[in-house]
């Protein structure tokens, strides 16, 4: 089965919109240098956060969990001219990548990169966001959706990557981490004030549209 997955991702790609060559090259430094290139959001779901993004048409973004500045620079590509895109990375030992590839993008004046704990550094953010990406520890998906949601425009998504935890909360959780994952998507689940949608991409993307 995972065999076939591969092969109907491979596929998908294949025949999904062009993939910019800053990006290509930025996947394959991802790879050579860092520890967990699969932390990567790769091209599949990279072209889906760029149709979302491009389908709002944000003047603000947040972007909580930069990893190499992948997933960033698609979210990057729906920006009007006047918008601006918050991304938060704890691990500055990525700063170099980061930024080499996002001044290989045609958004680096849109973009700033906040380095530190996501939780300090959203105290200090006051502006008002159409789209939103979490994809950092997932024992704080909660604080994190809890944080922001008000900074989040009526209409406004959010999106929630690994939520299916490589299949594990389909089981009876034994770690910490899928526990907290699975209890993220059950408070998103309750939560009156939006609607949302859990599609198996990758491992698992929670898009949530607040009311």
């Amino acid at each position: 089965m995972s065999l076939l997955y591969e092969k109907l991702e491979d596929y998908c790609t294949l025949n999904s919109s062009h993939i910019p060559d800053y990006l290509v090259d930025l996947e394959r430094e991802t790879h050579i240098k860092t520890l967990n290139p699969r932390m990567l959001t790769g091209p599949l779901q990279g072209r889906l956060l760029s149709l979302i993004s491009k389908m709002i048409q944000p003047t603000g973004i947040l972007e909580i969990g930069t990893f190499t500045g992948y997933s960033c620079l698609c979210l990057a590509e729906g920006l009007q001219k006047n918008g601006i895109l918050d991304t938060i990375e704890i691990n500055e030992e990525l700063k170099p990548v980061i930024y080499k590839y996002v001044s290989k993008s045609p958004f680096s004046t849109q973009i700033t990169i906040h380095f530190g704990d996501a939780m300090k550094i959203l105290e200090t953010l006051s502006g008002k966001y159409q789209l939103v990406f979490i994809d950092a520890a997932k024992e704080d998906y909660i604080d994190y959706y809890e944080r922001i949601f008000d900074q989040v425009e009526s209409g406004g998504i959010i999106l929630a990557d690994n939520v299916l935890w490589s299949g594990k909360v389909i089981s009876d959780p034994q770690d910490e981490t899928t526990r907290c994952i699975h209890k993220f998507n059950r408070h998103v689940l309750s939560d009156k004030r939006v609607e949302n949608v859990v599609l198996p991409v990758r491992d698992g993307l929670n898009i949530i549209r607040k009311k």
